[in-house]
């Protein structure tokens, strides 16, 4: 973590705002939000009535899977040894020509979805680079004792703007996609010229030499870690079989006709009930029952699905939507703290990188997975399909790791080890036993979640 220039108590409301470089950090990853998630519903929809094929739509879904899946864990390896702030102001300058792609083949009139296609796997890449790096990154901008306030903001802030951006691209796609994908570009540049100004969050220590050992130290780590391990498989799991996402273009136009406008408030609704539920927690954050708020917040996201399945009504399903965002801000919150606090720095590149697997395969593999479905059984009973499988995984996972279950408390911040004394620990970390007790925070430090 950080150094705290100054005293912060850890009670202080949004307390991360006070740092420079965290407001610059949170403005660069709410500007690009607002721009990928314009972006996803302007795709989405230009792909949809093209082909009028849901499959399709989880075409878009696994077009950026491949790759992603391909370079993650490589990805986390380069987070931990270069620069990350380099690494995401590349990301982000890749984004915006990406972006600039897309919006000549709308401006073209392009009928063939193939070229679509082709660009959403260079954001593939993208995210594969981007996703552990930031996630790594935010810990190094912050003092250990408000890092769960940092968290809460920068997931409100997310939140917000995927509430924002797909209102506003319902509304900028009568004017045409491409106006859309212009916009996407330039809040790229903008994401990428706030990350120019980060001034900490630079490598302090020597990164250990390349080595397969290394490449793989993120997923010995996670073996070793049982709470670690049940969260992000948890959430694998239950996106991966509960994601209606990737289907609501066909349920704007053939289920609830509502438009392209409906379609935007229906991107909207999840955002909107994690912002709220991400507003809360900044101001009274979890501090008891953790692993009793996590599998009941999994469980709460299946039921939403199920009733967003079986609704005809548009407002029955933009408040089905609210719930399951809220009930996925949450359960997104307990699972970043549990991995984030427990990594140590010298590997938290590589770590989030196999966060970022879980959470790449229960997005995209879950797009793709909910397209196949709905062409096989229909839109319908692929969602309601879904929703009793989260149900279910929700369950089973309870059973299968029981210490996150009773988990009370979160763990305060890792040690910060040297790399070889990191990956040394993480290469060990490979027995099936419930794994070692919470890292204590570094130096007597304040737990995250304080009485």
């Amino acid at each position: 973590m950080a150094a705290d220039p100054r005293p912060t108590p850890p009670s202080a409301r949004f307390a991360a705002f006070g740092y420079p470089d965290v407001r610059r950090y949170l403005t660069a990853r709410f500007v690009v939000a607002v721009a990928v998630q314009m972006q996803t519903v302007a795709v989405g929809w230009q792909v949809f009535q093209i082909t009028h094929n849901p499959f399709d739509l989880g075409l878009i879904g696994l077009s950026q899977f491949l790759p992603f899946i391909v370079l993650v864990l490589p990805a986390g390896q380069l987070s931990d040894r270069y620069d990350r702030r380099r690494i995401v102001l590349a990301c982000y300058v890749i984004g915006a020509l990406a972006a600039g792609a897309l919006a000549t083949l709308s401006w073209s009139a392009n009928t063939a979805v193939v070229p679509i296609f082709a660009v959403m796997a260079v954001f593939g890449i993208v995210r594969a680079m981007i996703m552990p790096t930031t996630q790594a990154l935010l810990p190094n901008l912050v003092p250990a004792n408000i890092f769960g306030n940092a968290v809460a903001l920068n997931t409100s802030l997310l939140e917000v703007a995927t509430i924002g951006g797909p209102a506003v691209a319902g509304v900028l796609i009568l004017l045409g996609t491409t106006w859309v994908y212009v916009i996407c570009a330039v809040l790229f540049l903008a994401g990428a010229t706030m990350t120019l100004r980060l001034r900490e969050g630079g490598r302090t220590q020597a990164a250990e030499p390349i080595s397969m050992r290394s490449l793989f130290s993120g997923i010995s780590f996670v073996r070793g870690n049982r709470s670690v391990l049940g969260s992000i498989s948890l959430d694998l799991f239950a996106v991966l079989f509960g994601g209606a996402m990737a289907l609501l273009p066909a349920f704007a136009i053939d289920v609830l006709h509502v438009g392209s406008t409906g379609l935007g408030l229906l991107r909207a609704a999840p955002a909107l009930g994690a912002g709220v539920a991400g507003a809360v927690l900044a101001v009274r954050p979890i501090r008891t029952a953790v692993g009793r708020w996590l599998f009941g917040c999994v469980a709460l996201f299946g039921v939403a699905t199920l009733v967003f399945g079986m609704s005809t009504s548009f407002l029955l399903s933009l408040l089905a939507l609210g719930v399951l965002g809220g009930a996925d801000m949450v359960s997104m919150y307990i699972r970043h703290l549990l991995v984030q606090l427990q990594t140590p720095d010298a590997i938290r590149g590589r770590v989030s990188a196999v966060n970022a697997v879980f959470i790449g395969a229960s997005n995209e593999l879950g797009e793709f997975e909910s397209g196949v479905t709905a062409a096989w059984w229909g839109i319908v009973p692929a969602v309601l399909v879904g929703g009793v499988a989260t149900i279910a995984v929700a369950f089973i996972w309870s059973l299968l790791f029981p210490s996150l279950r009773r988990l009370d408390r979160f763990p305060g911040a890792a040690s910060p080890l040297d790399s070889t004394e990191a990956s040394a620990a993480a290469i060990g970390a490979v027995s099936d036993d419930p794994g070692p007790p919470p890292i204590q925070a570094a130096a007597g430090g304040p737990s995250v979640a304080p009485e």
